[in-house]
């Protein structure tokens, strides 16, 4: 996703932290400190794969850009984007810093476009699996004493954090609104460039989908999807 700047976004993004105040999702500071602690990780190991994986995708592809701009790394001080960050842990939605590609570059511009985009969210999901995994090893080496003392538990909300936060990128990701991957693969797909629509939603996209989060329409998809893509990837270890 690209940053925002403009004074509309900010009051929307304003009016979705005075909601998430309002719904009782800070009644109490210790309880969601602690959330917000045992989140971090997911959050960051999410975002910076996710854009890890359009970086190294585009630079696989042939274009040194990502390369030159440093985002060929895992480090997240690479990716992170402290606003986006910020609204993230206060209004439950934020972004990190886009990777920029330059598709001159490519030896074929639609196909290598949709490789990058895609890339992105088959990261995310990686990692789920990857975490899923580890959470069964966990349970199969540490043993019931480890596993459920004060520490083994932390581990567990950590892990289980990373596979849930890594799916809601994911998914949210796929949603086919700009400026997000979904609108991406949308366009190289069915060639979006050719027609006239294509600017008009481009430009308004962010708006259309900060919309969407306020009246939890993304909320009706997400849920539902991240659920069953969840109890999928923990039934494949038999969790």
């Amino acid at each position: 996703m690209r940053r925002f700047v403009n004074p509309t976004f900010l009051i929307l993004i304003l009016i979705m932290a005075v909601m998430s105040f309002t719904s009782g999702r800070f009644s109490n500071p210790l309880d969601w400190l602690m959330n917000m602690l045992l989140s971090l990780p997911a959050i960051v190991i999410g975002l910076s794969f996710h854009e890890f994986g359009h970086a190294i995708a585009a630079h696989k592809l042939g274009d040194m850009t990502p390369k030159y701009q440093g985002r060929v790394t895992l480090n997240p001080m690479a990716h992170m984007d402290p606003f986006g960050f910020l609204c993230l842990m206060v209004a439950g939605f934020g972004w990190g810093i886009p990777v920029q590609i330059d598709s001159r570059n490519f030896k074929n511009p639609r196909r290598d476009e949709l490789i990058v985009s895609v890339a992105g969210v088959v990261m995310n999901l990686i990692i789920a699996i990857a975490a899923a995994g580890i959470f069964k090893l966990f349970f199969t080496f540490a043993g019931s004493f480890i596993a459920y003392s004060y520490m083994g538990v932390v581990v567990q909300k950590i892990l289980v954090n990373i596979i849930v936060i890594n799916l809601v990128l994911m998914i949210f990701n796929l949603l086919p609104i700009p400026p997000l991957d979904g609108f991406g693969i949308a366009t190289e797909l069915f060639n979006l460039r050719s027609k006239a629509f294509y600017y008009q939603i481009y430009d308004k996209g962010f708006l259309i989908l900060m919309v969407l989060i306020m009246l939890n329409v993304t909320d009706i998809v997400l849920n539902p999807l991240v659920s069953i893509c969840f109890k999928i990837i923990m039934g494949i270890f038999s969790i």
